[in-house]
């Protein structure tokens, strides 16, 4: 390409391959062997190798069912540092406040640090009985409705690599602490788009998350709305799911400009 930077004189090949496939994995939901193959302009077999590579030191995930590449844990959190970085609090405010305007409840800004969520902000309910801010606050992410849609969006290897044992953290006596009913839930999230949290941080508390993704539809952070369970029933989750949707696609396309 005309523009295009000259090749440093201690050029490496196979940094260089891999580096351009977390480029790929950067701009696809997938990637495939033989579309790595054609890019790098390698055999399929180097294309494997490399990415296989990018699998063991978790920048990369394969699917075990479509055996398509994705990207992985720590690639997530590279982009989840660097949003953390931008300046998404003072852009995230407004909507965090219309939020608490719409809902009446508090509501958050998470983003995840292996397998916890950070409240990077919250703006609290002007209600009597209300959900205190817990900006700066760290959760485990199982026990979270943040936490719960920023999993959901990684693959199952992913996951698997952040919770390696079977028995969970447990926060509150409602918190789930098997593996294997968090892959149910996440599944349940990834379906509907959203989470619901019961007292599994806090008795007493019911907060709903959604994604907030990135151009791709990767999630990078989420919205989370959270109420006492007497004003969080059914019809409260469903109005909380409804505004932080809105709030969720307009953010979005307010930090991608």
């Amino acid at each position: 390409m005309k523009n295009e930077p000259a090749v440093p004189p201690y050029h490496i090949a196979s940094v260089d391959h891999a580096l351009r496939l977390l480029l790929l994995l950067k701009t696809k939901p997938s990637i495939r062997v033989a579309e790595a193959a054609d890019e790098l302009d390698v055999a399929r077999s180097t294309a494997h190798r490399l990415l296989a590579m990018l699998v063991y030191r978790g920048f990369a995930a394969q699917n075990p069912t479509t055996r398509a590449y994705h990207p992985g844990p720590v690639l997530i959190e590279v982009g989840m540092g660097a949003l953390s970085k931008l300046d998404v609090r003072r852009k995230a405010r407004p909507y965090l406040e219309r939020l608490v305007a719409t809902t009446g409840e508090t509501a958050s800004l998470q983003i995840l640090e292996g397998n916890h969520v950070r409240f990077v902000d919250s703006v609290e309910s002007a209600n009597a009985v209300r959900v205190a801010s817990r900006a700066g606050v760290s959760l485990p992410a199982h026990a979270s409705s943040g936490g719960k849609v920023l999993l959901a969006g990684m693959s199952l290897e992913a996951v698997q690599r952040l919770y390696p044992h079977e028995k969970l953290e447990q926060v509150t006596e409602a918190t789930n602490t098997d593996r294997s009913t968090l892959f149910e839930e996440l599944a349940e999230a990834r379906a509907l788009g959203y989470s619901v949290n019961h007292g599994e941080s806090e008795p007493g508390l019911v907060a709903v998350g959604v994604p907030l993704p990135d151009r791709t539809g990767i999630p990078v952070a989420s919205l989370t709305i959270a109420g006492p369970t007497a004003r969080m029933g059914p019809e409260g989750v469903n109005r909380a799911v409804e505004a932080l949707r809105e709030a969720a696609k307009e953010l979005s396309e307010s930090l991608y400009r």
